[in-house]
């Protein structure tokens, strides 16, 4: 689950991260309070999306002045925000955050991930932060910095002492550097999160480093023990297909292609998006159905990819390996007669009880096609669709 920036830091800050002091403005009317309590000459009014490449689409304003501020406010409220890392629909702006433009003399990039690779959480260091961080990794490596953090020892003092020789910093801002790592590595584990982001964490004129900028996603595993943070879950910066996917534990993301893919698990959808383009089709989604199919999930799954209407067939791929593919082929039978599918599907089973699942699709009476292999599945939908 993405957060929010304002969410973000007010985590940060309970954590020990040193960041602004901000106002969250959600009504034009507020502007000019939230400048009165800020205090400053000059501040930024930073659309909340959840979204990377705000300031590039205008949705980070300077402002000068109140006057400034309010139109910068009235613009971005109530209008959408398309970013390169969103879709061309935009994400809605139902509140801004205002902060204070800090004297910056230096920005820096720190992170922290899940690293599947190594089996550990790894902090992530640049001298060089800001925008544009992921094309300075791609042409730059060496200016990106990798630490790994063992699972048992956790932080220790040399992460802190690398993170700051890193950064260049001495004094004051190294042993703040240090307390930085400590706290986020901190927050980070509590709060089961996934990523961890600072872009730009800056260095003050007064030798103060802030998080200007700050990030939070978090492991959506963890939402039985995480109630509190996942109550702050903003359905409207997701597509209503994609919420209601949420609710039936589907993992779905849209895409603009119109081809509906339903699978189960997340490396053989992959597979099925990769094929299908390989014929010369563009998938329409991304659905992970996981390995708990049920014809009650196989049927929201096709409400899911039918409310899309570029959608012009439907690829069915299912292994069956804990569920049989005869049950799944009953579910797909069940799915298609309640939903009332205008659109060809073609249907891949193979593992157990393949056969018995293919014969009983094909008794069905329905515009069903039950493909032998994934390669003929992935090329009869492409047929299909165009």
């Amino acid at each position: 689950m993405n957060l929010h920036e304002f969410q973000a830091k007010a985590l940060f800050r309970s954590a020990g991260i040193p960041v602004p002091p901000g106002e969250l403005i959600t009504g034009v009317d507020d502007t000019a309070g939230a400048w009165a309590r800020l205090g400053a000459d000059t501040v930024w009014v930073k659309a909340q999306v959840h979204s990377g490449g705000r300031g590039k689409a205008g949705g980070v304003v300077r402002a000068a002045d109140p006057a400034e501020a309010e139109a910068a406010v009235a613009r971005l409220l109530g209008s959408r925000l398309v970013t390169g890392a969103g879709g061309p629909e935009g994400l809605p702006i139902d509140q801004v955050l205002m902060e204070p433009a800090a004297a910056i003399e230096r920005e820096f990039y720190f992170g922290m991930l899940v690293d599947r690779s190594r089996a550990s959480v790894v902090m992530v260091i640049s001298a060089e932060g800001g925008m544009d961080i992921e094309e300075l990794a791609r042409e730059r490596p060496v200016a990106v910095v990798t630490l790994p953090i063992h699972p048992v020892t956790g932080v220790m003092p040399f992460h802190g002492r690398r993170a700051a020789r890193v950064l260049g910093l001495r004094g004051d801002p190294a042993r703040a550097a240090a307390r930085l790592v400590a706290d986020a590595y901190r927050l980070f584990q509590s709060s089961d999160a996934q990523l961890l982001e600072i872009n730009p964490l800056v260095l003050t004129s007064d030798d103060r480093l802030l998080a200007l900028d700050g990030k939070l996603v978090i492991d959506d595993s963890a939402t039985y023990r995480q109630r509190e943070i996942f109550g702050l879950r903003d359905a409207r910066q997701r597509h209503e297909a994609e919420e209601r996917a949420h609710e039936h534990d589907l993992n779905y993301i849209r895409l603009d292609g119109t081809i509906g893919c339903m699978v189960n698990g997340a490396g053989l959808a992959m597979a099925t998006m990769d094929l299908i383009q390989h014929h010369g089709g563009q998938p329409a989604n991304f659905l992970d159905v996981g390995g708990g199919t049920t014809v009650e999930r196989v049927a929201a799954a096709f409400k899911l990819i039918l409310s899309d209407t570029s959608v012009r067939a439907v690829l069915v791929n299912i292994f069956g390996g804990i569920v049989r593919c005869d049950l799944i082929a009953e579910g797909i039978i069940a799915a298609v007669r309640e939903v009332h599918v205008q659109v060809p599907v073609v249907v891949r089973l193979e593992g157990t009880n393949a056969e018995a699942g293919r014969e009983a699709l094909a008794a069905s009476g329905l515009d069903i096609v039950a493909a032998a292999d994934l390669d003929q599945a992935a090329r009869a939908a492409v047929e299909a669709a165009a």
